[in-house]
């Protein structure tokens, strides 16, 4: 676990009592501090991936236009393409020129699709925020009151029956839990379509209910394999902490220790991982979408490696660094909220 929450917060989960700067009442300037320094780190992660990306398109063979063009492309063709592009300018005025551009929502032009492709992700983003979204909701339902009762049940035959089911809905690689969910449940059963709906709008998406249930449910069964675990381990952790014997002690019922006293600080990695977990809230999933031929932004960004879209790779690769950054901003604010005791240097 400390690996994986290898972030500049990872030292939340110590038992440190002190009060961050932020929130005693005669300094109001720490969280201003501290959000202009995580706001700055994170501008500079998003410009050293856009600065990144656009370094790799010009590695490819031939330059941009070659690739966008194609190989039989004639010499005047390939000449206007980097003229109305910017790419007749050296590389710094390229780079400045294209920083520009997106600055003013310009994410550039596919060619393979005809369509800019801010167009394409503002018909694709909702759709793929929908299906992530309903599957992360229903994932946080399940998996925190399951964590709990496995903390509880520690070490009884139903938590070791629950690990079990966890660790193989963890170790299940996505695509194929998916063709077993289409094999089960549409094959054999026929009760569900193996395709998740076809419409171009989230309202279609939404009037057709049974065509999302196997892409949510191959995500939830994901998401809670892995929630639950996290979860699971904190609460063991916090309910060997000196305040809930204490709690106990003074006669405290146990859903009181359980929920108000415990929950709140073994929430806490589930916090990190719901920071994570934003990117794939607004950018798409990329292996589900594929399985289920939901027409979101992992879809799009799956047929734009097969078509060489390179404009849309680019646009998809700094969405997703951008809400990374956003992710981890959202869940550091959400640690000094939840637990005092973290302290923000």
């Amino acid at each position: 676990m400390d690996s994986f929450l290898g972030l500049p917060l990872a030292k939340v989960l110590r038992n440190e009592a002190f009060v961050p700067t932020f929130l005693r009442p005669r300094d109001g300037t720490g969280v201003t501090r501290f959000l202009i320094k995580r706001i700055g780190q994170s501008l500079v992660v998003v410009i050293l991936v856009s600065m990144a990306t656009f370094s790799l398109l010009h590695l490819l063979p031939g330059g941009a236009a070659r690739a966008e063009l194609g190989e039989r492309a004639s010499p005047s063709s390939i000449h206007a393409f980097n003229v109305a592009n910017g790419y007749n300018r050296p590389f710094v005025d390229q780079y400045w020129f294209y920083l520009d551009r997106l600055v003013h929502g310009n994410l550039g032009y596919s060619y393979k699709l005809n369509e800019p492709v801010s167009t394409l992700m503002s018909m694709d983003l909702p759709k793929s925020a929908y299906l992530s979204g309903l599957a992360l909701l229903i994932t946080v339902i399940v998996a925190i009151p399951l964590g709990i009762y496995q903390a509880v049940r520690r070490n009884k035959p139903d938590d070791y029956a629950l690990t079990g089911f966890s660790f193989i809905g963890y170790s299940m690689p996505t695509f194929w839990l998916g063709l077993l969910l289409i094999a089960f449940f549409s094959v054999f059963l026929k009760w569900l379509p193996p395709s998740a709906p076809q419409t171009p709008t989230v309202s279609g998406s939404i009037t057709d209910p049974k065509a999302m249930i196997l892409p949510v449910l191959t995500l939830t069964i994901v998401g809670v394999a892995s929630f639950s675990r996290y979860m699971r381990s904190s609460a063991i952790e916090n309910l060997a902490q000196d305040y809930i014997r204490t709690a106990r002690a003074k006669g405290v019922t146990k859903a009181a220790v359980l929920f108000r006293h415990m929950l709140r600080n073994a929430v806490l990695p589930i916090v990190t991982l719901l920071g994570l977990s934003v990117p794939a809230l607004l950018s798409g999933n990329l292996i589900t979408e594929s399985v289920f031929n939901y027409p979101g932004v992992g879809l799009l960004f799956w047929t734009s490696t097969q078509t060489r879209d390179y404009p849309v790779l680019m646009a998809l690769t700094l969405v997703v660094a951008v809400f990374t950054v956003i992710g981890n901003l959202v869940a550091d604010i959400c640690y000094g909220i939840i637990d005092r005791r973290v302290r923000l240097s």
